[in-house]
């Protein structure tokens, strides 16, 4: 599977940006602290149960997204592998449930370009293993519920 991972391949590719009225150390600190990842990180309506935060590289973020669907509690764990970290440029991880052989792992590099206006343009790349699973997580919201991530992200530099 690492091999899928070594070309970027725009048939596989989901881009989100943001632009964050912050300068980008605080953007990237709010992904290096696990406290302040837990609070803004995820879609809207779900709350975050942390499990594991080694955020570094070499490290995991082991994570249950948790809301109501369907009228009942559901559980989404996650796990995010930290791959590179370069402070306050680049943020490269592979994503995906905690399952060691998890065929629907994705890779995510996150970019922070600083304006000259001390504003941030956070760019959010997302790599699937293929077109097809491209497309279903497209078909199940991912780019809506990443955009609401950044929107969170948003809210909570600005409180």
């Amino acid at each position: 599977m690492e091999k899928l991972f070594e070309t970027w391949s725009l048939d596989r590719e989901i881009v989100l940006v943001k632009l964050l009225n912050h300068p980008r150390e605080k953007v990237f600190a709010a992904w290096m602290d696990p406290k302040a990842l837990a609070q803004w990180y995820g879609p809207a309506g779900l709350a975050i149960e942390s499990h594991e935060a080694d955020i570094r590289e070499g490290g995991v973020w082991h994570f249950d997204m948790v809301g109501v669907f369907e009228g009942k509690q559901q559980r989404f764990p996650n796990l995010m592998r930290f791959l590179e970290i370069v402070p306050n440029e680049r943020i490269v991880m592979d994503y995906g449930t905690p399952a060691s052989e998890d065929p629907d792992r994705f890779r995510v590099t996150v970019t922070f370009d600083e304006q000259g206006d001390g504003k941030t343009v956070l760019t959010m790349r997302q790599l699937h293993p293929s077109a097809k699973r491209r497309q279903e997580v497209i078909g199940f919201g991912a780019v809506e519920y990443g955009l609401q991530t950044l929107d969170g992200l948003a809210a909570w530099l600005d409180r």
